[in-house]
């Protein structure tokens, strides 16, 4: 973390539903939270994804304060273009725009026009107003002379061929493990409520000690339980042996579109392959309901070992670019992922209590 020397104090104010004096069909800030048919103007939008609703845009508001300025244009009484932005402002790390936090992926939204040029102009206009450090968009494609800061993995799978194809589909390594995981008397369950995410946080820990990172902090899985997966959006989906949890993920759902949310093990285990047995189950489930497609997240390019696991069940590859823009050098700018350094060694060896501690002080200042 990098502390502003310069950080300028604004009132922590959520944007208003409107702005007086603005034609018809502007650009607009909104807070989604406040807008009951929010997830309604999303769903009616063919390119709307789970991150563009307003449960999404609750968990992070409830959890760590973030407030949210949901740019759109709305023309005959739905949306046009919309980009979703959460304002994250600490004291540690300054004040700053990104589209969003904790999200793998937020394309805009603009199907009838594509010419995104103003949309990204009054987020710039209300960034520079609001004294952040930097805007940041995560899948920056659409947004003109932008170049990438950070570049990702990005996978998809397409569920329309069928369990027999998308089995066919599956690499000779994924198939082993597949069949060794089976034999080895390996369950996949599903399931909602806190016994669940309670079940998937334990594992959690114990994954992201043995990665080098803070886990994020219990309330965000509380959250995500009360306001996603309770209300239809998502599962969490445990591998289970003898009835112990011995890997658990979580996925949210949207329209035609699952995701591939968060996953975790017990490394005690890792030998009876229960990952493969956990996204297969997924992916049976998924394509036995309808849906269309399964969003594997991000994979950062260094991480071979994932992007391995995903291109084993026959994903799809691109490329997922994050751009900056910095308001005080008036440039885009590179910055490097921190997934992996020297700060990984240093959490592996705290003890579980003290890096959940050190998870629920730091990521409400992180994005």
């Amino acid at each position: 973390m990098n502390a502003s020397p310069n950080i300028i104090s604004h009132a922590l104010v959520a944007p208003k539903p409107a702005v007086a004096g603005r034609p018809a069909g502007a650009v607009l800030p909104v807070d989604p939270l406040r807008d009951p048919a929010w997830d309604a103007l999303v769903a009616a939008h063919p390119g709307g994804t789970f991150f563009h609703t307003a449960a999404w845009a609750r968990v992070l508001a409830e959890t760590y304060g973030h407030v949210p300025l949901y740019f759109c244009r709305r023309r005959r009484d739905r949306l046009d273009q919309l980009l979703p932005v959460m304002e994250v402002r600490s004291p540690f790390t300054g004040c700053r725009g990104v589209a969003l936090p904790f999200s793998d992926s937020c394309l805009p939204l603009a199907p009838e026009s594509p010419d995104t040029t103003e949309l990204y102009e009054e987020v710039m206009q209300q960034g520079r107003a609001r004294g952040w450090k930097y805007f940041e968009t995560r899948g920056g494609r659409h947004w003109h002379g932008a170049s990438p800061s950070v570049s990702f993995w990005s996978h998809h799978l397409d569920l329309t061929v069928g369990e027999t194809a998308l089995r066919a589909g599956l690499d000779d390594s994924t198939r082993r493990s597949l069949a060794k995981a089976e034999r080895s008397g390996l369950v996949v369950e599903r399931a909602v409520g806190e016994q669940a995410i309670r079940s998937f946080y334990r594992l959690h820990c114990a994954t992201r000690r043995r990665h080098g990172v803070p886990p994020q902090p219990y309330r965000f899985f509380e959250n995500i339980s009360r306001l996603v997966l309770t209300a239809g959006s998502g599962w969490v989906f445990t591998a289970k042996l003898d009835a112990r949890p011995v890997a658990a993920a979580v996925f949210f759902q949207h329209g035609r579109s699952a995701l591939f949310k968060f996953g975790a093990s017990d490394a005690a285990f890792q030998h009876l392959r229960p990952n493969n047995l956990l996204l297969w189950g997924a992916i049976q489930h998924y394509a036995s309901a309808g849906y269309a497609a399964l969003d594997f997240g991000r994979t950062s390019l260094g991480d071979t070992g994932l992007r391995r696991f995903k291109l084993g069940f026959g994903a799809s590859e691109s490329s997922l670019d994050y751009c900056r823009y910095d308001y005080a050098a008036n440039a885009f700018v590179t910055c490097p992922d921190r997934a992996h350094g020297w700060h990984n060694s240093v959490f592996q060896r705290l003890p579980l209590p003290v890096l959940r501690w050190a998870g629920a002080t730091l990521y409400p200042h992180l994005s």
